[in-house]
């Protein structure tokens, strides 16, 4: 990633971004919650690519380069955090589940960060203390280190329904079956399939972001059927697809 822009304090603040809005790559000292109540928005670090719905927010911690993209009409709600206050005790991002309390907390929270009343320090809190209990959920697509691996990444991510065995694939970029096998286990800490499920879930995020039909959705991912597909993101996001649309 080239060169990032330097940005102290992290804003707090509701930012709306077109769909297909990008904002480059930059960093802050403080940490930050980023929340997109619309739309979908991912976030791309050197490390890999995290991206989430209106029920996840992304955790970036202070000094972390990133940038973010909109898919879809995106109300984007920041939230700055000092450096010294890290409610997840995290030093990398994450996505984080947004339940109906914490969505609204974080909502209230950026509408109007002039706003030094005690009230709104007593929603701040409560929001740090829900964040504390909010799980981490599997939603990033790391970034290959060796060569192979990530020729095989790129192939797949420009075409997500291929459907090719990872032996397969391994013949195209002269890698065995076991060598990448391993390769998917300690560089990204999954196996193949997992990691295919990811990054499927990833395009269908913004194919439906889009507003493009589930059977559309399902069919360009490479799930068989419409209802395998939905089975698959209601276990993934604890609810069907169409609420994404």
């Amino acid at each position: 990633m080239s060169t990032s822009r330097h940005q102290p304090t992290a804003p707090t603040r509701l930012h709306r971004l077109a769909g297909g809005a990008r904002i480059d790559l930059h960093r802050h000292d403080d940490h930050q919650i980023i929340y997109a109540a619309t739309g979908v928005l991912s976030v791309a670090t050197d490390r890999g690519t995290w991206i989430a719905p209106a029920t996840r927010a992304i955790w970036v911690p202070a000094g972390v380069p990133h940038e973010h993209r909109a898919y879809g009409q995106t109300d984007l709600h920041l939230v700055g955090l000092a450096a010294a206050d890290n409610p997840l005790n995290l030093d990398t991002p994450a996505v984080l589940s947004v339940g109906p309390l914490l969505r609204e907390l974080i909502v209230a929270y950026t509408a109007d960060p002039s706003d030094g009343s005690p009230q709104r320090a007593r929603v701040r809190a409560v929001m740090l203390d829900q964040l504390r209990q909010s799980p981490q959920q599997p939603l990033r697509l790391p970034t290959a280190q060796d060569q192979r691996l990530a020729a095989i990444c790129a192939a797949l991510d420009a075409e997500p329904a291929d459907n090719r065995t990872l032996a397969a694939l391994g013949a195209q970029v002269g890698a065995s079956e076991r060598t990448l096998s391993r390769l998917f286990r300690t560089e990204f800490a999954m196996t193949f399939p997992q990691w295919r499920t990811q990054l499927r879930l990833h395009h269908a995020l913004v194919l439906l972001a889009e507003g493009h039909a589930v059977t559309t959705v399902a069919h360009r991912c490479g799930w068989a059927t419409a209802s395998t597909f939905i089975d698959v993101f209601r276990h993934a996001f604890g609810h069907t697809p169409g609420r994404n649309r």
